[in-house]
């Protein structure tokens, strides 16, 4: 089963994907541009996991939406696999890149590495459900989570006006998670 589980690069970023957002239902062409990759690729390793019974699907009019199996009775250990695989950092963006956030940096302090218990994100798109995913996140890796969001707009908007506390916080060592800023 590990050999089958662990065979390709494309599976690995899918149970993550899933895995990290088990509330979440997605079709495959939404998780290939997540994930930037082939949906082809995509697809085959979705039906894979299904077949392992990792994942689940259902079908929504013409679309096929998959989700974590939550009943596997590898989910919990599968979860915290790839959490610990991933490191802080690489939970938050697979968090991050799921909610469809068009950009997204860590900064402050644990971006310039002075601090490894709390951590200063900012969200530009339209981020969703990110309250529990940072929560999870928090009782994970016993560190406290702070974000910002604002969408695209009101982003560009206080880039243009020069906003001091957004111009501080740019103008400081990030660590980039999705996008560009």
């Amino acid at each position: 089963m590990l050999k089958n589980l662990f065979s390709s690069s494309i599976r690995a970023d899918v149970l993550s994907l899933l895995l990290n957002s088990p509330d979440e239902k997605f079709y495959v062409r939404e998780i290939a541009r997540l994930l930037r990759k082939n949906p082809s690729g995509v697809k085959r390793e979705l039906d894979n996991l299904e077949g392992l019974g990792l994942a689940v699907s259902e079908r929504v009019a013409n679309l096929r939406y998959f989700h974590a199996n939550r009943q596997s009775p590898l989910f919990s250990e599968l979860k915290n696999l790839v959490t610990k695989s991933l490191g802080l950092p690489g939970a938050i963006k697979a968090l991050v890149r799921a909610s469809g956030a068009k950009a997204a940096f860590i900064y402050g302090p644990y971006a310039e590495g002075t601090t490894e218990d709390r951590v200063d994100i900012m969200v530009i798109g339209p981020g969703s459900s990110l309250t529990n995913g940072f929560r999870d996140i928090e009782r994970k890796f016993s560190c406290t989570i702070t974000w910002i969001e604002m969408d695209q707009e009101e982003y560009r908007e206080k880039r243009r006006r020069k906003e001091s506390r957004l111009i501080g916080i740019l103008s400081k060592k990030r660590m980039p998670l999705v996008g560009r800023v």
